[in-house]
C-alpha cells in the first residue's frame, strides 16, 4: 500500500511540475517595427492549432488576422488546456494556442 501511496505522489507531484514549465514551450516572434513601437498592448486575434499523433500531422493549417500595418508580435504557446486535451486524448490530438499581440497607435 505504501508503495502505491509513494508511485501516486510522485506521478502526481511530475504531472504538476510539468504543468507550470510550460513557459518554455512559448515562441514570441515581434513583426515589423512591434518592438520598437510605444503604445498599451491588446489582444488582436487568436487561434487554436490542432495536430494530431503527438505532432506529426496537423489538421489544417489556422490563419489568425494581423494588423494591417504588419507590426504585431505572434505568441505562439502551450497553455493548461493544450495540455489538457494532449492528455485527455493520450497525445493523439494536441493543440497550441496563437495570440497576435498588437500595441494602440498613437496618430
Amino acid at each position: 500500500m505504501n508503495k502505491l501511496k509513494s508511485l501516486l505522489l510522485s506521478t502526481a507531484t511530475v504531472l504538476i511540475l510539468s504543468g507550470t514549465l510550460t513557459s518554455c514551450l512559448t515562441t514570441k516572434t515581434n513583426v515589423g517595427t512591434y518592438a520598437e513601437s510605444q503604445g498599451p498592448v491588446y489582444t488582436y486575434a487568436k487561434g487554436k492549432q490542432l495536430w494530431l499523433f503527438w505532432g506529426i500531422i496537423p489538421v489544417g493549417r489556422t490563419n489568425v488576422d494581423t494588423p494591417g500595418n504588419g507590426n504585431c508580435q505572434i505568441v505562439t504557446k502551450f497553455t493548461f488546456g493544450d495540455a489538457l486535451i494532449s492528455v485527455l486524448t493520450g497525445g493523439v490530438v494536441t493543440s497550441y494556442t496563437i495570440k497576435v499581440k498588437a500595441k494602440v497607435r498613437k496618430e
